[in-house]
């Protein structure tokens, strides 16, 4: 008699519908009392235990040079939890998740505490079942990396055959500050982790609506033709934050807005707006197709014309008087570094040679926004009067990554009335209103992929170091000039106005 074979998608295991569970194992997380952990990673931990999504097998184990026992965690932990998950709280809950709950005291220079900490994993397969599988979480700053990677490698941590099963490194950017001490870190990672296994991760690629610009490309035939030089007139990427530096001052002052924001999120933003169609909705092969994106970038003759930077004064934002960057506490008064950077690129490929990508970063800007603004050309030629059009614009498709998740397509259209008159509107798609399923969090999904081994929304070493080789001619550049100054609650210097004007164009206000 012949085998049924169940035609239910919901029951084929290819279905990737179908929930992604990770196999039994540890999630370690170096600075786990810092600011990150507390507001993101310990709330998407929690949520993933909320939605089902962690193994009965799972581990929590925070390391860190407080000198606490596993409760004392597990206090933190949960009002990290409470505060900060997106997903209801629930003590039946958090009562399994307090169970697997750990924390190791030490130093990152302590041989001890890391020989205890490979001990206990050790004890874990026993005590939890993780399988040997561990994933470490370099929660801490840059400089602390090479000690923490050396203990790992000098306790075997790192090695999946010692280990009997996977491990794999979580790095937190910044990925460097330039193309060379990217390299080395890239280097210095690779010695102790295989490539595959080392996981860079940018919040931002773990955004539903940056994943939708997939989508929306795709798998729909009514974007691909038109997308390219022969239709589209600019490109515009944003992301404007209306808060200033809090409390990172020493970090942002040695950064600024190129390094922290230009570099990595922005530069992903138009890899994944430019890149040509993948051969499979995989990791390499969309990374391939990114990092031809990427290379291909090319940055303007005139950087005096078409790379702006500015610092905020005091303004008003909000109806609030905020004060400056250079009265910021501990900003050196003689700063030079930008709070804002715009800068106009091309892309020397067949689809998208002739077309301007505008990108531009900034605080203490008028509202928090991030979104891709593709404009359209406009139609070669108009069979109306000149005063029916002159409130045309160009046809235009906005990819809104946040606050107001969605996607917006401007075109013309006929005024009511008797006169023929032509006027922008706006059709709205909102993930809120379309979907009854919420959006998870960036770092819940990028966790997920982490333990599950998927590394299609994390950049490998070629993708981080062609995006330093398109920072590093501007910071050399900007390295001799000041900064221009905009007030805050204003949309960048006088002089980013100026960097479209010269080009026939003008920034999207949101």
């Amino acid at each position: 008699m012949a085998r049924t074979v169940s035609t239910n998608p919901l029951r084929d295991p290819r279905d990737r519908r179908l929930p992604r569970l990770p196999e039994p194992c540890a999630l370690v997380v170096f600075g786990v009392t810092g600011d990150l952990a507390k507001k993101k990673l310990i709330p998407a931990v929690y949520d993933l235990a909320n939605r089902g999504l962690l193994p009965p097998g799972f581990v929590l184990l925070g390391f860190a040079r407080r000198d606490w026992e596993d409760q004392d965690f597990a206090d933190l932990a949960r009002e990290a939890a409470k505060e900060g998950s997106r997903t209801p709280f629930r003590d039946e809950v958090w009562d399994r998740l307090a169970g697997s709950l750990k924390f190791l005291s030490g130093a990152f220079d302590d041989d001890d505490a890391f020989d205890r900490l490979a001990q206990e994993l050790r004890d874990l397969e026993a005590s939890h079942g993780i399988q040997g599988n561990a994933a470490f979480y370099l929660s801490i700053p840059p400089p602390a990396f090479p000690t923490v990677l050396k203990q790992m490698e000098r306790t075997q941590m790192a090695s999946n055959e010692a280990a009997g099963g996977w491990r794999r490194v979580v790095v937190e950017k910044p990925f460097g500050h330039d193309l060379e001490s990217a390299r080395e870190l890239n280097s210095l990672v690779d010695d102790v982790f295989s490539p595959g296994d080392v996981f860079r991760i940018d919040h931002y690629l773990g955004k539903e609506t940056v994943q939708n610009l997939l989508a929306l490309r795709f798998a729909n035939t009514l974007f691909e033709p038109i997308w390219g030089s022969h239709f589209v007139d600019s490109v515009q990427i944003t992301m404007a934050e209306d808060v200033g530096i809090g409390s990172r001052a020493g970090f942002y002052d040695e950064t600024g807005a190129a390094r922290d924001v230009l570099q990595n999120h922005l530069l992903q933003l138009l890899a994944l707006t430019a890149m040509e169609e993948p051969v499979s909705f995989n990791a390499d092969a969309i990374r391939t197709e990114k990092l031809k994106a990427l290379r291909a970038i090319s940055l303007p003759e005139d950087l005096a014309r078409y790379a702006v930077r500015g610092q905020y004064e005091q303004g008003w934002l909000a109806g609030q008087r905020v004060k400056g960057y250079l009265d910021e506490a501990n900003i050196p008064a003689d700063s030079s570094t930008e709070t804002y950077a715009g800068v106009r690129l091309g892309i020397e490929t067949r689809r998208w040679a002739g077309v301007p990508f505008y990108l531009r970063t900034g605080k203490r800007l008028p509202r928090r926004v991030t979104e891709i603004a593709v404009s359209f050309k406009r139609a070669p030629h108009l069979p109306f009067d000149v005063t029916d059009t002159t409130e045309l614009g160009h046809n235009q498709l906005v990819i809104r990554v946040q606050p107001d998740e969605g996607v917006t397509l401007r075109f013309g259209s006929k005024v009511p009335g008797s006169a023929m008159e032509v006027r922008d509107v706006a059709m709205d798609f909102l993930y809120g209103e379309a979907f009854t399923e919420g959006s998870p969090e960036a770092y819940e999904r990028l966790i997920l992929d982490v333990l599950i081994g998927d590394g299609t929304l994390f950049p490998n070493n070629d993708e981080v170091e062609a995006s330093w080789r398109v920072i590093d001619p501007l910071e050399a550049y900007w390295r001799d000039t000041k900064p221009h100054p905009y007030r805050a609650g204003e949309w960048g210097p006088a002089a980013a106005d100026e960097m479209l004007e010269a080009d026939g164009r003008r920034w999207r206000r949101p």
